[in-house]
């Protein structure tokens, strides 16, 4: 061959080398930049994962940090796997000369020359194990360092790394085998995981415990001989038991975080909340022994949250998820339901910014009707003539329907509508009738801890936040001034405790309970210590519970909440001395001595039950319902048999009910403007 002919070779393999190099070079970092599709984890305010969703490719896969993991693991895995980790540029030189070196002297592979970073290009992309696929990995282990600082790519290799079945990763890991996340690991634990990559599905200690710790005990003894840990911790570590189960991934509030996961923006790794992840997981437990208490088809929610910033804390929509019996994948904190009683507070104190009303004003408790309306108490007496703040206290419903009657039921709901509050009247286009302060109304417990929140302090609504960073307290919306806030908040406090709830750990709690029509629901709904806490009982179906109210079945649990709860800030002690002052700060003038309610006057054509008539017999018919008909009040009208309610058009003034059964019944009627009647018959 000539020398212009070699000179001509030359060059026109460069050209092909050069035009091969592109492509050559995508194909050995291409893998590098692989997406790494992770378990999308739903964390608490430290960052610990309350609820993990498995990956699309159904492994449990968490990101994880170094910062974030034990730094004892992480001296013992670089002093087996990668001694020189911090100091080579993706391959180790040394290692790959003895490794080299003792093949020659032996004839074989004795030892590896892998280095972590080498092993997380392997996770990255797995190859078959030979030579060239070796070369390969070496070269991509120096793009990836040449990319990636040292933390990162052990960030990686900790996210990776395989532990067996489908456990990826040393959050997964420890999450899977202790139960916890690897922030704070014992020498035997940090063994174990070291070991387990090792050889993944033969070292699982779920399925080969012996092996396991084998395993472990041989980590444990190089580390000792490596100086990484003393020979004597090393001997004691060998004492721990090995993990022979794996636990179930975490599954705190199940229902926010399914929440919060169907709302992420694709691509989500981490959702941090607000919630304390120790207090969620006290209130949980308290929440199953709670439960057994309970009928076996009723439940119970759980709110806590901040209520200077609105942040929730705690969350709860039921305390079994996985209960059929009780309706557990229902969210019972999202529910609208009729609050019963647990409005009265702030009815009261827009009254007394209003200027009509005031704490030691003087009200009748006796009987009353208004245009028709003849509201009856929770306990068939009349207490006479009462504060206002002792009716409040005593939540007599006479007195409160008095008030509203002044106030005026659609301002009353306005009102709290502007403050963000949720409220839902029985039908769409209803007029809010007087019953609304007795719960004719509808709502939930999220919006009524929302709610009372505006009685800690200014008189603000806190909205609340569950996803950490997001608004908080700027956000507020005034409802009452901050004078009748803290004096609503006084008369709380000194609301007769349940008998077996009497401790109150630091400091008083405002508190209030609710019970909606037919025993349905049980509410209780207290602010102290800085927070605002909501509970809610019943059956999520809404059948009644005879029996069950909120004194009796929601405030002892809320009192035993407040006993674990953090204390923040209590309540303030003196009345506010900006902002309003509150009524009970100046004499008493005397046109709010006494508060008369409005005489009666009846409307033209009360509602009434034309059919059935009260004490009447009717023979049940064998293939068709029976029909209901009233005559009078303004539509819509909204039927119940015995307590329940009866699908019916609104429009309509009659019914059709279909009895299961024979014998005696009781037929209500309710109009738009909240009166009532009633007739009970005997089905034969």
């Amino acid at each position: 061959m000539t020398r212009r002919a070699g000179i001509l070779g030359l060059v026109l393999v460069a050209i092909v080398a050069a035009s091969a190099a592109p492509a050559a070079w995508d194909r050995l970092t291409r893998p590098l930049d692989r997406a790494v599709d992770p378990s999308l984890t739903v964390a608490d305010r430290d960052g610990r994962a309350l609820r993990v969703f498995l990956s699309a490719d159904g492994a449990w896969r968490l990101p994880a940090d170094p910062a974030r993991v034990e730094p004892l693991y992480l001296a013992m895995l670089t002093a087996i796997e990668d001694k020189r980790f911090r100091y080579h540029p993706g391959v180790d030189p040394l290692a790959v000369g003895r490794a080299v070196g003792q093949m020659l002297a032996n004839g074989g592979v004795v030892s590896g020359a892998s280095t972590l970073t080498m092993q997380t290009v392997r996770l990255l992309d797995p190859q078959p194990r030979t030579l060239g696929a070796k070369a390969v990995e070496a070269l991509r282990a120096l793009v990836l360092e040449a990319r990636l600082d040292k933390d990162a790519v052990l960030a990686r290799y900790l996210t990776l790394a395989p532990f067996g079945g489908n456990l990826q990763g040393i959050r997964a890991a420890s999450l899977a085998y202790f139960g916890r996340e690897p922030v704070a690991l014992t020498p035997a634990e940090a063994a174990l995981l070291v070991a387990i990559p090792q050889a993944p599905e033969r070292l699982r200690p779920d399925r080969h415990p012996e092996a396991a710790r084998r395993a472990r005990d041989r980590i444990l003894d190089r580390t000792a001989e490596a100086g990484v840990i003393p020979a004597a911790v090393a001997a004691e570590a060998r004492r721990d038991p090995v993990p022979d189960t794996r636990r179930a991934m975490p599954m705190r509030t199940p229902h926010l975080a399914r929440r919060l996961a169907q709302a992420a923006d694709s691509g989500t790794v981490e959702i941090r909340t607000t919630l304390d992840g120790d207090l969620q997981r006290r209130i949980e437990g308290m929440a199953l022994r709670w439960a057994e208490t309970l009928d076996p088809e009723a439940g119970l929610a759980v709110v806590v949250a901040d209520a200077a910033t609105g942040a929730v804390l705690a969350h709860l929509g039921a305390p079994d998820f996985f209960s059929t019996r009780r309706s557990g994948q229902v969210d019972m904190t999202r529910a609208v339901r009729s609050p019963g009683s647990t409005l009265k507070p702030f009815l009261y104190g827009l009254a007394f910014d209003d200027g009509f009303l005031d704490p030691r004003s003087m009200v009748t408790d006796a009987p009353l009707r208004i245009a028709g309306y003849a509201p009856a108490n929770f306990a068939p007496v009349h207490l006479g003539q009462l504060t206002v703040a002792d009716a409040l206290r005593l939540s007599l419903n006479v007195p409160a329907v008095a008030v509203l009657d002044r106030y005026g039921p659609d301002r009353f709901l306005r009102r709290l509508a502007s403050a963000d509050a949720r409220l839902e009247l029985p039908h769409a286009g209803d007029r809010a009738g007087l019953a609304v302060i007795l719960g004719g109304v509808g709502t939930s417990l999220e919006d009524l801890v929302s709610l009372y929140t505006a009685l800690a302090g200014d008189g603000r609504v806190r909205p609340l936040t569950v996803r950490a960073g997001g608004p908080t307290g700027e956000a507020s919306r005034p409802l009452l001034s901050p004078g009748a806030a803290w004096e609503i908040a006084r008369i709380l406090e000194g609301t007769p405790h349940p008998t077996h709830s009497a401790r109150r750990r630091g400091g008083p709690v405002a508190w209030k309970t609710g019970t909606s029509y037919g025993f349905r629901d049980a509410w209780a709904v207290g602010v102290g210590n800085g927070l605002a806490v909501g509970v809610w009982v019943g059956r999520p179906d809404g059948t009644p519970r005879p029996g069950h109210f909120g004194a009796r079945s929601a405030a002892p649990l809320l009192f035993e909440l407040f006993e674990i709860l953090p204390t923040t800030r209590s309540l303030a002690a003196a009345p506010p001395s900006g902002g309003g002052s509150p009524p009970s700060a100046h004499p008493l003038p005397p046109a709010l001595a006494y508060f008369p309610p409005r005489p009666d006057t009846p409307t033209a054509d009360p509602v009434r039950i034309a059919y059935p008539r009260d004490g009447s017999e009717i023979e049940r018919p064998s293939d068709r319902p029976i029909a209901l008909q009233a005559r009078g009040g303004r539509r819509p009208l909204v039927w119940l048999v015995d307590g329940r309610p009866l699908p019916a058009p609104p429009h309509r003034r009659d019914a059709a009910w279909q009895p299961d059964g024979l014998g005696f019944a009781t037929v209500t009627v309710i109009d738009a403007d909240g009166l009532t009647a009633q007739a009970r018959f005997r089905v034969r």
